[in-house]
């Protein structure tokens, strides 16, 4: 199979890359992010990442579109909702590029995290893939979150505190204030 693998960041693409190679399948990764801010944030994992592809052999792809205007345009008035319309932009990118390209599949390292909404994404996944004509394959990854954090840390890797997005930060930083 060949499997476009869309890469939210480093550290979650450990666990999942780590899971692919063990089934035999040698993913392609893509960057494509333009939800995350600032600018520093987006510039430090996209750099985390190609240092990190580099060091284990996974072909990179990166499209560098830092996005703050159009995403805080496209989820300005229901800011609650952002993770739907942050999941199909990302996902409509990659899946016309994975059918531009000639890859039989895509799928996301999202699916790594536990704070992720799994249903939401394999929903758009496939919506979005169908699309495309690229079929999405909605690994869980999931069970290989600890191990792969751990790994991440121990290679010294860049390790964010949120999603990503401006909103997501604000949640982390009002929740913090809450037990604080």
């Amino acid at each position: 199979m060949n499997l476009l693998l869309h890469i939210c960041c480093a550290p979650c693409s450990v666990a999942c890359v780590k899971q692919l190679r063990a089934e035999g399948v040698e993913p392609t990764g893509y960057w494509y992010n333009p939800n995350i801010h600032p600018f520093t944030e987006y510039r430090a994992r996209k750099n985390c990442l190609i240092e990190y592809a580099g060091s284990i052999g996974l072909k990179l792809v990166v499209e560098d579109e830092y996005g703050l205007r159009p995403f805080v345009q496209a989820v300005a008035a229901n800011i609650d909702g952002r993770c739907g319309y942050c999941y199909a932009s990302r996902f409509e990118k990659t899946a016309r590029y994975a059918a531009e390209h000639g890859f039989d599949a895509y799928a996301t390292t999202l699916t790594v995290s536990p704070y992720q909404n799994h249903p939401l994404i394999f929903e758009i996944g496939k919506k979005v893939g169908e699309k495309y004509g690229v079929e999405f394959k909605p690994y869980d990854f999931s069970p290989g979150f600890r191990e792969g954090q751990a790994e991440a840390r121990s290679l010294g890797l860049y390790m964010q505190k949120y999603c990503g997005c401006v909103f997501s930060e604000e949640d982390r930083y009002c929740k913090k204030k809450k037990r604080d």
